[in-house]
């Protein structure tokens, strides 16, 4: 096989690798995969690099990835069907990933229907009360500390009183590195509205920053490393592949 010819062959699994990755997600901006090899290597069933590099990836629940990058090295593939444009891995491959979520997107997941609707008709106890609870809107806020603000709007149903609720909590990596988890919960004013009510904002925080939304079929990540600024969370986390999407 001339070197023209494998450039060819890379182009092609590029291509045929992005409509692959295409079909898991929802909606994307922008997505690259670059397969290198070359003919010696991949007439033995190897794949020098596979890389992974997205803008806007939308996958499960209305989530949206600023950006996503993957590197995975050394990959064992079936030759036969690597010439035929088809990635099928004979053992499974390790790499590296790289997550960035916004304060934007994250908001947006908060305030989407189906994690709002989990907000309301909250059958609760204020100040010593049964009360019905209604979540107008959460505000979710990524601090320069490195540490995440909830303030939610909610309406006490029985008097139609509208309340505030703000917190902070420390973002920090879950058992398992599965995904994120918020610890140490402080209220703005020393003084919590309900319990039950912050268990279930934290609840749904952490719903929405579990690794599996951002987990595409045969990829599994590890989160290793979190890192919190003003606006932005940035997730580092190992990769593992069984398996490679099929078109």
């Amino acid at each position: 096989m001339t070197q023209e010819k494998a450039g060819l062959g890379e182009q092609a699994l590029n291509k045929i690798a992005e409509v692959a990755l295409s079909t898991q997600l929802d909606k994307v901006e922008r997505l690259e995969v670059q397969v290198k090899t070359d003919p010696s290597r991949l007439a033995q069933g190897e794949l020098e690099s596979l890389t992974i590099d997205g803008d806007g990836l939308v996958m499960q629940e209305n989530i949206r990835m600023e950006k996503m990058e993957m590197q995975i090295s050394t990959i064992a593939v079936d030759p036969w069907k690597a010439l035929m444009g088809n990635i099928k891995l004979t053992h499974p491959a390790e790499g590296t990933a790289r997550i960035v979520l916004t304060e934007a997107d994250i908001n947006c997941a908060f305030n989407s229907e189906p994690f709002i609707d989990k907000l309301r008709n909250l059958d609760i106890a204020v100040e010593g009360k049964p009360v019905t609870l209604d979540t107008q809107r959460v505000d979710f806020h990524l601090l320069a500390d490195g540490k995440v603000s909830l303030d939610a709007e909610v309406v006490l149903r029985q008097t139609d009183e509208l309340r505030a609720v703000s917190l902070t909590t420390t973002p920090r990596i879950s058992p398992g590195g599965q995904g994120v988890s918020l610890e140490d919960t402080h209220y703005s004013q020393g003084k919590e509205l309900s319990p039950e009510l912050n268990k279930a904002l934290i609840e749904k925080a952490t719903e929405i920053l579990n690794l599996h939304n951002f987990e595409m079929e045969g990829i599994s990540l590890i989160i290793n490393q979190l890192d919190v600024e003003a606006g932005k969370l940035t997730l580092q986390a190992e990769a593992k592949v069984t398996q490679f999407p099929s078109v």
